[in-house]
């Protein structure tokens, strides 16, 4: 009996000293099974029962928040310091806000629980808006518009930026392509088989560095998976609009030791349908003669992708160590690039170019991108005074995309990427719980051949970052630091004297050789946020960053044809003196970008109405934007590039481009300015209604506007839902773009109309998802002003899409 007692009285002084325990119910008592439960700052977690329960060892920890999480309801944070002995009861709140963890931080963060603005896509929303392109997947989210080159290549705009500005991640490490260098070529990642996509808006240089001064975008896939519990997915799905037929598979499985992943995709398709002739006079309001054009489709526009991912991971009883590769291969044409001329260069001896040479025969421009990417990823729980976790991400990508021109390479654009990344999680102290992240990054980047309009470079960057977090009543303090060293180096040009200004009367070329000093910037972050829960439901965010950026390579050293965006590229080293005989100064004299930005947030987050409105402003010194000069290339060169002068050379192609128009990178104080809102409200048991909207202002400081600006934009959508059938009516509008640069035309408004049906059927995988979708319903001709080819290329007209889909 003496020992019995002894024994409950241990276990009694257990409970208190080393466990929680307690029941998570809804507002109506119900118990919430699979919720999930953990140590806040740590990788403690467990499981819901089916009666809400949970049991939870807090032993290896300095607990003092647990943070409770399940799909569709509210987070909550619950404080243990005044929880005593006794278990707890917490009630969980539905929200018509979607809150999915992020995982491009290290600490915990999600849409309402950030001092900075973050979303995520997952699940069916995901799925449903997938598209070909990562832009066009994301173009519909708040405060991301799509540089759409075309249907076969178009990036992420972040409140108005893009290009190095905003960073494409890959399981929170760059994607390490050649998309940052021109808005033609494409993001090399997949969202058909993407668990989910994060968008961090506004300055995200804390763990990103200063090439996410704009934000992140962060494709999150299972290729090394962290776990061996079984779950996959598939979708197969036609396109009217361009005959493409698309597929795809993730399946993640293993034993209690071992965890592997595989995954792959299809998509295959032909030329666009387009509702309007593709070309539009630029100074009128009227089309090019109708012979010239091929009215309703889109020339060059086909393309073919495929790839696959395989992964493996040691399961750890804390943490795991996994390894992955990866493979993607895409062939498209160029839309708006269309060249009529022979060639005397090498073959390019592709299996792919061959199978397809069918369907690309009107093309003479195409794309050939192969990518191959190793990564290794541990994540390690601690049990240290300092330390209760480390997690190490390495990423090796080999890039390689060749332009080919009637079957012969042109230019062949590199990139081999090698980067490491650490983080550091520390154990709270004082209440303060954080990270500090240690990175580095080897970037070897080349374009070589004779549209080559930027010379090889090499750029090294190490960093230490530091972030901060404290839960102290209603608030939640989030603090944040970084400084960066990067170094650039350039191969020498050949700078013709002639090439300083156009020869008034002719004569020869004097080459000399251009040699670049290495550059280097060290630019440094820091960011102070808060979260206020200031009453049930509703909280409000407020953060300020200082954030600079390094400039990339193709900002500083262009200069040369860049035949993709139809400009002849200067960078920044090179100073224009404007003259009757306009010629350029080398001139090393740059600075780093800095922005200063402040973000606004409040939240309603729980009840059949949820919403979110973002306010931010953002003041950003020295920032390198490409000016429109409003002179040709032949003036300021003495070439005519119509001529091609260097055709007669073995191996090189005799081109038809003309005089291209000259766009300069230059520095300039600017301004950066705007608003998102989202709206969620459960008209019914089956009806809810989702409204959203954001505008951006991008001024000079000096007066005049940034080129590009998205314009003002407003969108909803309908949903009905009932047992196995779900159908969605949405509409989205952009207002006419006026506020335009100089050179810049103006681009008129349009509004796209969507329609969805799908009916889930149960079967041994899952709900097996059938769905009709139509978009562009109208077929209303539509012309993005982000584009450079939006007089060249309207959005795809009508479509529907066929299509099955499951996940189990």
């Amino acid at each position: 009996m003496k020992h019995t007692t002894i024994a409950l009285a241990l276990m009694a002084l257990s409970n208190v000293t080393y466990g929680v325990s307690g029941q998570i119910t809804d507002t109506a008592g119900q118990p919430i099974s699979d919720a999930s439960v953990s140590v806040a700052g740590s990788r403690i977690q467990t499981k819901t029962d089916a009666d809400g329960r949970f049991t939870l060892n807090t032993a290896d920890s300095n607990a003092t928040n647990l943070h409770i999480k399940a799909p569709g309801f509210s987070h909550e944070t619950v404080r243990l310091d005044a929880t005593g002995s006794e278990p707890l009861r917490v009630t969980l709140h539905r929200t018509m806000i979607e809150q999915i963890d992020v995982t491009a931080t290290p600490l915990h963060a999600s849409a309402m629980e950030s001092a900075q603005p973050v979303s995520v896509l997952a699940g069916d929303n995901l799925r449903r808006k997938q598209s070909s392109t990562l832009g066009e997947t994301l173009k519909d989210a708040v405060g991301v518009h799509s540089s759409y080159f075309g249907p076969v290549a178009s990036s992420p705009i972040v409140r108005g930026l893009n290009g190095p500005r905003v960073l494409i991640a890959q399981n929170g490490l760059d994607v390490s392509d050649a998309s940052r260098v021109g808005p033609d070529h494409v993001v090399a990642t997949e969202a058909m088989t993407a668990e989910q996509i994060e968008i961090l808006r506004g300055p995200a240089t804390l763990f990103y560095g200063s090439g996410a001064i704009g934000g992140v975008v962060n494709v999150v896939d299972e290729r090394v998976p962290s776990s061996s519990e079984r779950r996959g997915a598939f979708a197969a799905a036609y396109n009217s609009v361009n005959e493409e037929n698309e597929a795809s598979f993730t399946y993640t499985g293993g034993t209690e030791r071992f965890a592997f992943h595989v995954d792959g995709f299809s998509r295959n398709g032909d030329n666009y349908e387009i509702p309007a002739p593709a070309e539009r006079m630029a100074d009128a309001d009227q089309y090019e003669e109708p012979e010239e054009l091929s009215e309703g489709i889109l020339e060059n526009s086909a393309s073919e992708s495929q790839g696959f991912n395989l992964g493996g991971s040691w399961l750890l009883d804390k943490g795991y160590i996994g390894l992955s590769y990866g493979r993607l291969e895409r062939l498209n044409g160029i839309p708006g690039h269309s060249h009529d001329h022979g060639h005397a260069g090498e073959h390019h001896d592709d299996e792919r170019m061959a199978d397809k040479h069918d369907e690309f025969e009107e093309a003479s421009v195409l794309s050939d991108l192969k990518q191959d990417r190793w990564q290794l990823v541990s994540e390690l729980q601690l049990e240290s005074a300092w330390l209760n976790g480390l997690n190490t991400r390495i990423g090796y990508t080999d890039y390689e995309h060749v332009e080919l021109e009637n079957g012969a390479s042109g230019t062949v654009f590199t990139n081999e990427t090698l980067q490491v990344r650490t983080d550091l999680l520390l154990e709270e102290i004082a209440g303060w719980r954080g990270a500090v992240s240690l990175e580095g990054k080897k970037t070897d980047f080349a374009a070589v051949g004779e549209e080559a309009f930027t010379p090889p470079s090499r750029t090294d960057s190490f960093a230490i970052g530091l972030l901060q977090e404290k839960q102290t009543g209603d608030l939640l303090w989030q603090l944040g630091a970084r400084i960066e060293k990067v170094t650039i180096n350039a191969d020498p040009i050949a700078w013709e004297e002639e090439e300083h200004g156009a020869s008034e009367e002719g004569g020869e070329h004097q080459e000399e050789l251009l040699v670049f000093k290495e550059l280097d910037f060290t630019p440094y972050s820091a960011s102070a946020g808060v979260v206020w829960d200031f009453a049930a439901a509703y909280n409000a965010g407020v953060s300020v960053t200082h954030a600079q950026r390094a400039p990339s390579s193709a900002e500083l050293f262009s200069f040369g044809p860049h035949i993709g965006t139809g400009s002849f590229e200067v960078g920044a080293l090179f100073r224009l003196h404007e003259s009757d005989n306009p010629h350029f100064h080398y001139n090393d004299d740059v600075n780093e970008e800095v922005s200063n930005n402040i973000d606004l947030s409040l939240r309603k987050h729980a009840g059949d109405i949820g919403w979110v409105i973002n306010l931010f402003y953002n003041q950003i010194d020295h920032f390198y934007y490409e000016r429109n000069t409003g002179l040709d290339s032949e003036a300021i060169t003495g070439h005519d590039h119509e001529k091609g002068e260097e055709a007669g050379h073995e191996g090189e192609h005799e081109h038809d481009h003309g005089a291209l128009p000259v766009y300069v990178f230059e520095q300039a104080d600017t301004v950066l300015y705007g608003l998102e809102a989202q709206f969620a409200w459960r008209l019914s048991e089956h009806f809810t209604l989702d409204l959203w909207g954001d505008s951006i202002r991008a001024k000079l400081r000096d007066g005049g506007n940034l080129p590009r600006t998205p314009p003002v934009r407003i969108g909803g959508r309908l949903n009905y839902a009932n047992n196995a059938w779900q159908a969605g009516f949405g509409m989205a509008h952009y207002f006419d773009q006026k506020d335009t640069a100089e050179l810049e035309t103006s681009t008129d408004g349009y509004s796209l109309l969507e329609a969805e049906l799908s009916y889930a059927l149960p079967s041994s995988f899952g709900d097996m998802t059938f769905f009709l979708k139509g978009s562009n319903l109208t077929d209303e001709e539509a012309r993005v002003h982000t584009s450079f080819l939006k007089d060249r290329a309207p959005l795809p007209g009508r479509n529907f899409s066929i299509g099955v889909r499951s996940m189990f």
